[in-house]
Formats: C-alpha cells, sequence, structure tokens
C-alpha cells in the first residue's frame, strides 16, 4: 500500500478533529496554570494520532462490509478501500498496528501521570471502538453528534490539559485501603469545559452535517441517525444553533483575562462561519458542501488557538 492510499484509508484530511483540541488543551494548560510537560505532550500527541486514524480505518471498513448501497460518492469515492481495491487484511494489519501503537503510548502515558490518564483514555478508546463497531455502532444511531462532540471536544481537552498540570490542580483520584477517594475542582472542570464549547459545537457538527448529507443512502443502508429521527429541517435548525452557542465560551474568555481586542478578533469569525451556515442550508450534499462544516470547525477553533497563543505571549510582557 502507498503513503497516498494509507493517508486516503485513515482520512488523515479529518484528523484536525482531534488534534485541534488536543492543542487547545496544551495551550489552555499553559495559560491558565503556566504548566508544559514536553513527554506528556509527545506521548498524548502520538497515541491520540494513532487511535484517531484506526477508528477511521475501522469505521470506513465497517461502512465497506455493511454497505448495501454499493454505488455512489460516498461508497466508491469516498471510501478508499473500494476506490482502490484495497485487501481486507491489510485493512486490519493496519486497524490492529495503529491500535496496538495508540494502546502501547497511552499506557506508558498512564505509568507517568496517574490513574485519571488511564480510566479516562480506557473510556474514549471503548467509544471510539463502539462509534464503528459492534451489533449497533454508535454512528448508526441519533447519539453520534453527542459522543463525537463531548469526547473529541471536552475529553481531548480536558485530558491533554490535565496531563500537563496533575491532579493537584483538576481531578485527583487515590485508592486508599479500599476506599476511592475522588476529588474535584469543580470551578476548574466547568472552566475546561466552557473553553471546549468550540470544539464540541464544532466536532458534533461535523458529524451533523454529515448525516445530513448522507440521509437518502442512510436510510437505504439501514444508518437510523439523528436527522433521520428528527427530519432535515429540525437538523439544519440544530446545526445554526450549535454555532451560536459555541460564542458563548467568549465570556469565559473575558473572565480567564483573556484580552478584549483578541476576544474581539475571535468573535469576527462568525462572519465567515455565518456565509457557510447559509451556503449549507442552501444545499446540503457530501461531495459540494459538506466540507463547509470542517471549514467552520477550523475557523473557530483555530482563532481560539491563536487567542491563547497571544494571550501566553501577552502574559510573559
Amino acid at each position: 500500500m502507498t503513503l497516498g492510499r494509507f493517508m486516503q484509508l485513515v482520512e488523515i484530511k479529518t484528523k484536525a478533529a482531534s488534534m485541534i483540541p488536543f492543542a487547545i488543551g496544551s495551550l489552555y494548560a499553559v495559560y491558565r496554570f503556566h504548566e508544559f510537560q514536553w513527554l506528556h505532550f509527545v506521548l498524548m500527541f502520538v497515541s491520540l494520532l494513532s487511535f484517531d486514524m484506526a477508528t477511521t480505518a475501522i469505521n470506513n471498513y465497517i461502512d465497506y462490509k455493511k454497505a448495501v448501497k454499493t454505488q455512489g460518492y460516498g461508497y466508491e469515492e469516498h471510501n478508499a478501500i473500494v476506490k482502490y481495491g484495497i485487501r481486507e487484511w491489510t485493512v486490519v494489519g493496519i486497524i490492529f498496528v495503529l491500535l496496538g501503537t495508540a494502546g502501547v503510548t497511552g499506557f506508558i502515558l498512564f505509568l507517568h501521570t496517574n490513574l485519571v490518564v488511564l480510566l479516562l483514555g480506557g473510556l474514549s478508546f471503548l467509544v471510539g471502538i463502539l462509534y464503528s463497531f459492534g451489533p449497533i455502532p454508535i454512528s448508526r444511531m441519533p447519539l453520534g453528534e453527542i459522543f463525537s462532540g463531548l469526547f473529541m471536544g471536552f475529553v481531548i481537552i480536558f485530558i491533554s490539559t490535565y496531563v500537563h498540570v496533575g491532579q493537584e490542580q483538576l481531578v485527583s483520584l487515590l485508592y486508599d485501603n479500599g476506599w476511592v477517594h475522588v476529588h474535584i475542582n469543580i470551578l476548574e472542570v466547568l472552566l475546561v469545559f466552557f473553553i471546549s464549547s468550540p470544539a464540541i459545537m464544532g466536532i458534533a457538527n461535523i458529524m451533523l452535517a454529515n448525516n445530513i448529507s448522507d440521509m437518502e443512502d442512510d436510510i437505504e443502508n439501514r444508518r437510523y441517525t439523528l436527522p433521520v429521527y428528527i427530519g432535515k429541517l429540525n437538523a439544519l435548525r440544530l446545526f445554526r444553533y450549535a454555532y451560536w452557542a459555541a460564542y458563548l465560551d467568549l465570556i469565559v474568555l473575558w473572565a480567564l483575562g483573556v484580552h478584549p481586542a483578541i476576544l474581539l478578533l475571535v468573535l469576527l469569525t462568525y462572519i465567515p462561519v455565518s456565509r457557510n451556515i447559509k451556503l449549507f442550508e442552501a444545499k446540503q450534499t457530501k461531495k459540494d458542501t459538506f466540507i463547509l462544516s470542517v471549514r467552520n470547525f477550523m475557523i473557530t477553533n483555530a482563532a481560539r488557538i491563536a487567542a491563547w497563543g497571544t494571550a501566553i505571549l501577552l502574559s510573559q510582557w
């Protein structure tokens, strides 16, 4: 298999959905807690990227195996297994190598941190596998947007913050003679959640846009996603409202001391985001307008990365 075909099998272009939250969490750790651990950063990067690629490969493999409709853009063009005639055993082998890499580096990260990382990482692994695999995968249910948004948006940011600052600042989990003691800094955890809102909503909307665009094919392939349940009109309304909710984090950024000029620049990103929303509402296809949800995710969250980076630099002066 060539590198180009591998990149298409794992849909490397979509990995921004995990790498951007990872970057936001790391920058937040520097800004809020003045902490950064290079080894933990590298271990989580390798584990997260490997697992994200593995789940995408699993999803493409399951779609290939379970497809009822075997013609059209989503099957013949989008799925690299069909497009390039990749052998099944090759795909399965790649999946196991990626999962193994993610598991080993994730376990090493746990050894350098604590039990909270192991539990959250293990839960994320489980949800990631169940997203595409099992009797009723999450991606074929009306829960895909919720799970993808929360785990890729909030949990990744939380863990990527936590591995730098440790249990003293956010959550501690201690075992003592049969007792498990859990201590949660509610305020700090809530702050992480609210600064994660653009990632949560953006990732959920990528999933939602994908499902809206694929409604007809999903019905034929017995994928009963959220738009199938609530209808296209309500799904499009939800698509717009989620972006509105994503900008509420500006209030939290202000409370954390981010400069108002930076916040204004972040707010101005709503202009291109709003334009992309209108274009998607006018036409929903995987080939033509689905990419707009990815662009909106990049715009809203890249602006936050720039905001945190600028705020960190200003704080050093």
